[in-house]
């Protein structure tokens, strides 16, 4: 028997003090020490003013690994009641884990230090943090678990670092490049992606007083059948497929900064709606009744405000046209932070004191990586429900 599962606490973590446009190449380091020529345009078009590195402002030094960013975002779900030490199933999700194995969310238990539980890492790019929401909610709705926390977490500054592209850099310097600085696909992320980790506790009951978030369905859909690979790390793209990491030497990895995560702009700039907005919502809604008068509010995922006035049309095409005043989203504030960003806008208004009990919201996270996309639909409930 499926039983109703409920999000009762939210939390998220976000490294060090906000860091701003001016700051952030400072931070991330310049490559072949000259500034990027294309931050500035990219900048003034994903909108984000201020995002969060895991780098100690003072030495430059990373100060933080993933496992720990993740732990930190779930040791702040523990009070009143509820210990590291209750946890029965604990799932994490990210696109940029510390190491190849052993997984991610066996790295963060050892953060933890909670008992011997279930634990699973889920693997993907943006999604990654809402399988494990799901995957968390399953567990729970099937009576597996009376209790599961989920999270989802970025370090995407160990990667974005300008010592990862130095290597590339020299060696196109050594070919006589007439313009030798590393990929717009490559560059373009560096200004695109920040750090940051959230969670989520669920149960199968209702927090006792205050508010919780009555998990109604989750539906994920991938179009890889239909589409090529668009973001990615680890591989290069050769005559059009992926070629990974392991079948390039250590000096071949280096010079071609195989492990770079790199973005095919125009491939997403052309099919990122369609798919994960529109070709979605057609299939969920054959089989969920959706109105964008039933919604309260809609937390949209997404990268760019670039993309913002393109989302309100997808929607439209398909008949949610969800009113943008109703529309929550920190990623101006908060910067994008991948399979992290839905924990923190959900933790930013759980937490707000704006929520009332039969409220309706509606999630949505995509990802270009061979585009996906994913809904959630939640209701608020609470003592006067």
């Amino acid at each position: 028997m499926v039983q109703s599962v409920f999000i009762n606490r939210v939390n998220a973590f976000l490294p060090h003090a906000a860091v701003s446009n001016e700051q952030m190449e400072e931070r991330l380091g310049l490559v072949g020490d000259k500034p990027s020529r294309a931050r500035k345009l990219i900048l003034r078009s994903n909108g984000i003013v201020q995002r969060h590195y895991a780098i100690d402002p003072a030495t430059g030094a990373p100060s933080m690994n993933n496992a720990q960013l993740s732990a930190a975002a779930i040791q702040g779900l523990t009070g009143d009641g509820f210990a590291l030490s209750d946890i029965e199933c604990l799932v994490a999700g990210t696109a940029s884990p510390d190491q190849v194995m052993p997984g991610h969310a066996v790295m963060v238990q050892g953060e933890l230090g909670n008992p011997p539980c279930e634990v699973v890492s889920t693997a993907g790019i943006c999604l990654c943090g809402m399988t494990a929401l799901k995957y968390a909610w399953l567990s729970v709705a099937s009576g597996e678990s009376r209790n599961a926390v989920a999270s989802g977490s970025e370090l995407a500054s160990a990667l974005m670092h300008a010592r990862n592209f130095n290597a590339e850099y020299e060696s196109r310097l050594s070919e006589l490049d007439e313009r030798p600085e590393i990929a717009f696909e490559k560059d373009f992320l560096r200004w695109m992606l920040s750090d940051g980790a959230g969670a989520v506790l669920l149960q199968n009951q209702p927090n006792a007083s205050g508010i919780s978030l009555r998990v109604d369905w989750i539906d994920i859909l991938s179009f890889a059948d239909q589409m090529p690979a668009c973001m990615y790390a680890g591989a290069e793209m050769v005559d059009g497929r992926l070629q990974g990491w392991s079948r390039y030497d250590g000096a071949e990895r280096n010079r071609l900064s195989v492990m770079a995560i790199k973005q095919d702009v125009k491939l997403l700039n052309d099919n990122i709606v369609k798919y994960t907005v529109e070709e979605t919502l057609k299939r969920v809604m054959q089989r969920r009744e959706l109105s964008a008068q039933a919604i309260d509010y809609f937390l949209p995922h997404y990268s760019s405000e670039f993309f913002r006035e393109r989302l309100a049309v997808g929607l439209a095409n398909v008949g949610l046209p969800i009113p943008q005043q109703r529309w929550f989203t920190n990623l101006t504030r908060k910067g994008n932070t991948g399979a992290a960003s839905i924990f923190i806008m959900l933790a930013e208004l759980f937490n707000s004191d704006q929520l009332r009990a039969g409220q309706r919201l509606l999630c949505y996270v995509p990802e270009s990586g061979r585009f996906s996309s994913a809904f959630m639909h939640l209701t608020v409930v609470g003592q006067d429900d």
